[in-house]
């Protein structure tokens, strides 16, 4: 498992993906997903607007690319960085995913499923997911909070 020292250096990878998506129109959450050995499986960006579809979230564009490149839908021994709080559909593909870890920048007070508003990660499901917030939680508020006032 990717270990704890090194969290920033890739919640700056999902921040730079973030980013991308709020120069696109999206709104900013960057994923990055890392296996045990601390190789990048996959990247993901918000798509919602570019796709028009609901599911085009970060998290699901990286997990579909991480599945891809193991060859395997069992992600037990990697860890998503979060730029984020997961919402409910996230939360729920990272659980069935069997993802070792979830890291994530900044909370969601209105989705948030990994502590905010519920914990979907406390919960029975199978596999044990670690989650850790407030990674890098300035930067992602600072960009979030930029991208909404340029559209307000």
């Amino acid at each position: 498992m990717v270990k704890s020292g090194e969290y920033e250096k890739y919640m700056r990878l999902a921040l730079d993906l973030a980013a991308e998506a709020a120069a696109a129109g999206e709104i900013p959450v960057g994923c990055v997903i890392a296996d045990g050995s601390g190789a990048v499986l996959a990247r993901g960006r918000n798509r919602r607007e570019e796709t028009r579809s609901v599911t085009g979230h970060a998290e699901l564009e990286a997990l579909e690319a991480a599945c891809r490149a193991r060859g395997d839908w069992r992600l037990d021994d990697c860890a998503a960085f979060v730029t984020l709080e997961p919402c409910p559909m996230c939360a729920g593909a990272l659980l069935n995913a069997r993802i070792g870890a979830l890291v994530y920048a900044a909370r969601e007070p209105l989705t948030g499923s990994a502590g905010s508003v519920l914990n979907l990660f406390a919960e029975g499901y199978p596999g044990k997911t670690a989650v850790t917030g407030g990674v890098l939680r300035e930067e992602s508020e600072a960009l979030l909070r930029e991208f909404f006032r340029e559209r307000r």
